[in-house]
């Protein structure tokens, strides 16, 4: 395939991961990217330990278009009858964790991923350079009902970063929207979230899949999702800032995999685009991989309500564990 044919790398930008549920009308015009949300319900973390704890998390990783194949994931965890009891998210994964949190089933996600136009998803900042993320915040709230984190069907965690300081910020209470806005406001494609003026950036800059927040929950089984693309993947031509990128992410979902029950890594290839065939495609080997998995977590999942829940470990960094591919 020609360089001018692939639309988008393994690292592919989170504007266009937004997208991937935007089909909603944005803004008209240039936005006001310097907005800061300081109202009532700005979203915030409060402690995450919960009582009771919850049993099952499902935990959606950042990966930008390749999100596309956490809505397979979740179509195969629907076909199980497994039902997760809280939602973690990061990036692309707050984004559909969100919808999927309120009670929307895989397969009307899956009608939304492949129907969005992305153009129509666009509002830029006010220097027309970057995407000032407001309509991904007004998506999510409509879609939502409006209802805050703590209050939807399954309780959402969206994961950002903290731009000053690099700090991970696990929101769980207030404004869904806007703490999923955070989640996704990728660096140089996004401009920050600013809530109650501290500015957030993508959660994928930290913590790609935030499995240590379902540990912090104290969830008894984590199902984790890495939806970016296999090292052994990367082809030789690849832009070195790519390599780097796709390196760095490897490493820090491989510092946190170990804590997850059970890990599912789908393999979509290296070059990602948005184009309907390649929505379907992550869609049918995201939902191929997890259904692989299924039998792992049903088990951990009957050792969990007897108390005797253990993890899943193995396997090279950032690849499948439990899960063949």
């Amino acid at each position: 395939m020609a360089d001018s044919a692939r639309l988008q790398a393994a690292s592919a930008p989170v504007w266009l991961a937004a997208g991937l549920l935007l089909w909603a009308g944005v803004l008209a015009g240039c936005a006001d990217e310097s907005r800061d949300y300081a109202a009532a319900d700005a979203p915030k973390q409060v402690a995450l330990a919960q009582e009771p704890k919850p049993l099952v998390a499902v935990v959606l990783g950042g990966g930008g278009p390749r999100g596309f194949a956490h809505v397979g994931v979740l179509k195969a965890l629907d076909a199980a009858g497994i039902q997760p009891d809280i939602v973690v998210g990061s990036s692309v994964g707050a984004i559909i964790g969100a919808l999927y949190a309120d009670g929307i089933p895989a397969e009307e996600i899956e009608r939304v991923a492949l129907s969005f136009n992305p153009v129509r998803f666009i509002n830029l900042s006010l220097d027309g350079t970057r995407a000032s993320g407001f309509a991904i915040a007004d998506f999510v709230n409509e879609r939502v009902g409006h209802k805050p984190l703590q209050a939807l069907k399954r309780p959402l965690v969206a994961v950002a970063v903290r731009k000053s300081d690099g700090r991970l910020v696990a929101f769980n209470q207030g404004n869904t929207g806007v703490a999923v806005r955070a989640s996704s406001a990728m660096p140089g494609r996004f401009t920050p979230a600013r809530i109650q003026g501290v500015e957030y950036i993508d959660g994928d800059e930290v913590s790609p899949v935030p499995i240590r927040v379902a540990v912090a929950l104290g969830a008894g089984v984590i199902i984790a999702v890495d939806v970016s693309a296999h090292l052994s993947s990367t082809p030789p031509e690849a832009p070195e800032h790519w390599q780097v990128r796709d390196r760095r992410r490897a490493a820090q979902v491989a510092e946190e995999a170990t804590l997850a029950t059970v890990m599912i890594h789908p393999d979509l290839g290296y070059y990602a685009d948005i184009r309907e065939a390649y929505r379907l495609k992550c869609i049918r080997i995201g939902q191929e991989t997890a259904e692989r998995a299924i039998p792992a977590i049903q088990a951990a999942i009957a050792d969990a309500r007897s108390g005797r829940a253990k993890r899943v470990a193995g396997g090279e960094p950032g690849a499948s564990r439990g899960v063949p591919d």
